[in-house]
């Protein structure tokens, strides 16, 4: 029986969210899932690939999933070329509205899994001009500023156990703090 895309929805919104301790293991993973998506995927369509996410930022405790941010020439390309390439492999894919519900701009994602079906990479594919770029600039600033760091990382434990089954409102829920620190950007 084939799932359809709500049932999909539904299925990974209501995964359990746990926040672990930082694993130094992360970048290794990223490094890995970027080799292989290298050696998979057409090198025209594929440009720079960056670890994003609180993965990336030493030290920080997060939910153990390496997020991917990757360029790509056209996603509408992605769509036709790179999607049916990684859903042959197993991963979970997604056409995906950046804000909201249904707003676009919609860009490619996608959920890797491991033996045991845990998630251990969500790849975000995007054109180079989309806002999701300027996610770097979060991650750097945690990086350079370990007490903010640090707030995140005890809101975001509290959050994991409050939104335990509920991974959108555990994101939502992280956004006031984000938005907080992207402020001081925009500015």
């Amino acid at each position: 029986m084939v799932e359809t895309l709500e049932e999909k929805v539904a299925r990974v919104v209501k995964e359990r969210v746990d926040v672990v301790p930082y694993n130094p293991a992360w970048p290794g993973m990223f490094e890995q899932e970027r080799h292989h998506l290298r050696s998979c995927l057409p090198q025209d369509l594929v440009g720079r690939i960056e670890h994003f996410g609180s993965t990336a930022v030493p030290g920080l405790a997060a939910k153990p999933i390496i997020d991917m941010l990757v360029e790509v020439a056209s996603l509408d390309r992605a769509r036709e070329i790179i999607a049916p390439i990684l859903e042959a492999q197993g991963y979970d894919y997604f056409w995906r509205p950046s804000h909201g519900d249904d707003t676009p701009p919609f860009y490619a994602w996608f959920i890797k899994r491991d033996e045991r079906g845990s998630r251990t990479h969500h790849i975000h594919m995007v054109e180079s001009d989309f806002e999701h770029w300027n996610r770097l600039r979060f991650r750097d600033y945690l990086i350079n500023h370990p007490d903010a760091a640090q707030e995140y990382a005890e809101l975001k434990m509290a959050l994991s156990k409050t939104h335990r089954q509920d991974r959108v409102a555990y994101t939502r829920a992280k956004t006031r703090f984000i938005n907080t620190i992207m402020e001081r950007f925009r500015g």
